[in-house]
């Protein structure tokens, strides 16, 4: 999805202006995403930047027509065929940059890149699927570059490392007598990134390829809780998953006097992420780590996802009116990860914002975004080893609205 954060970057007379998306779930288009990953903060040219901000993400997706395990139709029994799909979410980040010799940039920031939460209640038709679903995430990284001159301008090498921290929870019905089983999961891992940007600050042109690697979550373990279980709960653990690798390319130039044209296109290797095996410590890792519970599976749930890969494209015209006073406009376009599973389809997003500074080394920004979740259906999609996801639960849903809001200040030294 494309939350708007609203960015300025001045640069030799000229300026530009970003407004960079974020993707939602379930919502939304791009499989986990909310904040993603964002380093332009280290291209402000002052010594030091400050900066901080937060987005509300307020989507609409509305199901309906929904049916139960099987695709049973269990209305007559209380259940409604309707539901709210998605729960509105705040987005933060703070981030600091400083030069620490000629040429050589450094940036640290906090920021929560992954995140979901649905809360469609126990009534509807798809309670055996969901519940509530609340997953976030925690980033903390830190980010350098090394720039020197190359022709007409500067030539800059990116390199840097970031630790995730990720947890949630799922609850389902498991019987009609009202049972709820429940899932808490916590994981966390390493990553990296690697990129190249050059540069010709008089005419505000920049050109940057970024690629983020994949964060190897080796360690899931957490409680399952449900009344089937002899003691209520047993501790739990994973298979090995992936958070996404992702490649983005970034362009902007100036275009006349007092314009800047901007543009970005981006990757994200979401099919990583399909259906996660959960078993109970004990169980032998062979024994429920392969197939599913029809073909002899010994794993006590899953979370599925079923993505595939997600991709953005967005461009927008910002124009500076004076030395306090900027804006911009933004159109994003999101495919959406779900294909036949899930609520994640293509996204059509138009942001606009303003930059207010009131002295040169304050700016505060104000943006707003207003979109399209375009409509689907939800069922039964078949994995690899023959697992099938979808099973408990089918859905519709027609074209629902998303809107948001975002302000941040930044402040340089």
């Amino acid at each position: 999805m494309n939350i708007l954060r609203l960015k300025a970057l001045a640069g030799a007379g000229c300026f530009s202006i970003a407004l960079i998306g974020a993707a939602m779930h379930p919502a939304h288009a791009g499989g986990l995403e909310r904040g993603g990953y964002d380093i332009d903060l280290l291209f402000d040219p002052a010594p030091v930047a400050t900066e901080a901000e937060a987005t509300y993400v307020m989507p609409d997706r509305k199901y309906k027509n929904a049916k139960g395990p099987g695709g049973a139709d269990i209305s007559p029994l209380g259940f409604s065929t309707s539901a709210d799909g998605a729960e509105p979410y705040w987005v933060p980040r703070i981030g600091v940059k400083a030069q620490i010799v000629q040429g050589v940039d450094c940036m640290f920031d906090y920021s929560q890149p992954w995140g979901a939460h649905t809360a469609p209640g126990s009534t509807w038709s798809g309670a055996f699927s969901n519940i509530e679903t609340d997953i976030k995430s925690n980033n903390y990284a830190g980010t350098c570059s090394y720039k020197f001159d190359v022709g007409k301008g500067q030539l800059r090498f990116i390199g840097g490392v970031f630790y995730q921290d990720i947890g949630g929870f799922k609850e389902n019905l498991i019987s009609l007598a009202g049972a709820v089983g429940r899932v808490d999961l916590d994981a966390s891992g390493w990553g990296w990134r690697a990129g190249v940007a050059y540069e010709i600050p008089e005419i505000a042109l920049r050109a940057s390829l970024v690629y983020n690697s994949q964060v190897k979550l080796d360690n899931i373990s957490g409680t399952l809780t449900a009344p089937v279980l002899p003691t209520g709960s047993a501790p739990i653990y994973g298979s090995t998953q992936y958070m996404p690798d992702s490649v983005e390319l970034k362009l902007q130039s100036g275009i006349a006097p007092g314009w800047l044209a901007f543009g970005s296109i981006k990757w994200v290797n979401w099919s990583v992420l399909q259906s996660v095996p959960i078993c109970i410590v004990g169980t032998p890792t062979a024994a429920c780590f392969t197939g599913n519970d029809a073909s002899g599976s010994l794993q006590a749930t899953s979370l599925d996802l079923m993505y595939r890969d997600g991709w953005t494209v967005s461009g927008g015209i910002g124009h500076k009116f004076n030395d306090q006073w900027s804006a911009a406009g933004q159109l994003s376009w999101d495919r959406g990860t779900s294909h036949g599973y899930g609520s994640q389809t293509d996204t059509w997003t138009l942001g606009g914002g303003v930059a207010y500074t009131p002295r040169p080394n304050i700016e505060v920004r104000l943006a707003g975004a207003i979109g399209v979740l375009t409509s689907g259906h939800s069922g039964v999609v078949n994995g690899e080893n023959g697992y099938q996801a979808g099973t408990d639960a089918s859905y519709d849903f027609g074209n629902d609205l998303i809107t948001a809001i975002s302000g941040g200040i930044k402040i340089k030294f």
